[in-house]
């Protein structure tokens, strides 16, 4: 099985990058990624289930892996909204899936993003989590446009083993995450 190519670059150039950035004298204090959560919610899906059944479809041909569809915990009566209805979908991916998809998410989708100036480098979560959110799925080029049921955004939380989130951001900068520049902030 061959390994993907942000593997590869993380083994040959980030971990020496890191640990001469922050001073690590071990190449096991690197952080690395954990998983990647891809979570798409569906609102409509209370009252059309086709919605839902497409959005997993749409997952699954995104993340490569099939998607568990989300059920609701409590009922919500102004939202019509009853326990245990179907409510989104998510994936947890691991491993080279891991690797493949955040490579595509950084090379091809984001940049597909209509006036996309960088993604914020403040959405850390303090732990050295990153959460993004795309508006569109469209911007994955696995999706056709003509078969699509209707358009859905999505959360994508990339998870690291960082103590904080300086090492989890120069660790996503290294992969090539496009983050703003720390003046153009607002």
């Amino acid at each position: 099985m061959e390994q993907a190519n942000l593997w590869t670059q993380y083994q040959e150039s980030i971990v020496p990058a890191m640990m001469e950035r922050f001073g690590f004298s071990n190449r096991l204090r690197v952080p690395r990624l954990e998983k990647l959560a891809v979570n798409m919610g569906v609102g409509t899906g209370v009252s059309d289930s086709k919605a839902i059944q497409s959005a997993a479809e749409e997952l699954a041909l995104i993340a490569g892996q099939r998607p568990v569809v989300t059920k609701a915990r409590k009922s919500v009566a102004g939202f019509k909204l009853r326990e245990g209805m179907d409510v989104g979908c998510r994936v947890t991916l691991r491993g080279k899936i891991m690797y493949e998809f955040l490579d595509r998410l950084i090379n091809i989708a984001l940049p597909r993003i209509k006036d996309f100036r960088g993604l914020s480098p403040r959405a850390f979560d303090g732990r050295g989590n990153y959460t993004l959110g795309l508006s569109e799925q469209i911007v994955f080029p696995e999706v056709d446009v003509d078969k699509l049921y209707r358009t859905q955004g999505m959360n994508i939380t990339i998870v690291t083993n960082a103590r904080n989130d300086e090492e989890a951001r120069e660790l996503l900068r290294l992969f090539g995450m496009p983050f703003k520049r720390e003046e153009e902030k607002s």
